[in-house]
């Protein structure tokens, strides 16, 4: 059970929203590559950012930050990238500044043939990002909620080659409610590709809930404010999960 712990960026800083508000934004760090050493040093074994402005913008908007954050720890884990990536130059660039994964969203369900060709151009190094609320895909921000299916789009994805799934139950995203284990388990059950849990991880007890269920196919959990306020102690809970794997 991978734990990766969560740097979204927004004007440069390290923050966390609730349930996706850019302004309900609480900022925990000004030196995000920093913040991306502290988490190496606690033993991460990779790292997800995530770039907020950008996945608003449609566009790269911290590339700055992020060049600086792969420099320092890119070549001691693997770091991989969501927000604001929606044509294949983009990922060319950030696979080329040392980025090992790119993460497609809400263009992934928007216009599917450009994830399509994305795993085509660029394979293994491709995971979407699928965020629902009552198992329907949300995008944009989460301000819209489709009439698609989490696990239908999923197996349609996994069809043409994504890497793995992030699944994001947003009812709990920064809520610290938990993991919502029982929707983690039904979508990785449907597919052979790895899913990565996300949204609500607020204590020891998520890290023993999800290892209980890694044969099912959830391979990790991204973590990001219980780490941040300290419900969680990121180095203990890969610990801990290491040992219920073993």
């Amino acid at each position: 059970m991978l734990l990766i712990p969560a740097i979204d960026l927004k004007d440069g800083q390290c923050v966390r929203l609730r349930q996706g508000a850019m302004d309900d934004a609480t900022i925990f760090s000004d030196d995000p590559v920093k913040v991306a050493a502290h988490w190496r040093d606690q033993g991460a074994r990779r790292l997800h950012l995530v770039d907020l402005n950008g996945a608003f913008a449609g566009k790269p908007k911290n590339l700055a930050v992020i060049r600086d954050i792969l420099g320092e720890v890119g070549q001691d884990m693997p770091v991989q990238l969501g927000g604001g990536i929606r044509d294949l130059d983009t990922i060319e660039a950030y696979l080329d500044m040392g980025l090992s994964y790119v993460i497609i969203g809400t263009a992934a369900v928007k216009t599917p043939g450009f994830l399509h060709d994305a795993c085509d151009a660029f394979p293994g190094q491709v995971i979407v990002g699928l965020d629902a609320k009552d198992g329907m895909v949300a995008i944009d921000g989460w301000a819209k909620i489709t009439n698609h299916n989490v696990i239908d789009l999923a197996k349609r994805f996994e069809d043409y080659g994504v890497n793995s799934v992030i699944y994001t139950d947003i009812g709990r995203d920064g809520m610290m409610t938990g993991v919502n284990i029982e929707a983690t388990v039904k979508l990785a059950q449907a597919l052979t590709i790895p899913v990565i849990a996300s949204g609500g991880l607020t204590n020891l007890d998520d890290i023993r809930a999800l290892c209980a269920v890694a044969d099912e196919g959830v391979e990790g959990a991204v973590t990001g404010r219980a780490i941040y306020e300290g419900s969680i102690d990121f180095a203990a809970a890969q610990t801990l999960a290491d040992e219920l794997a073993g």
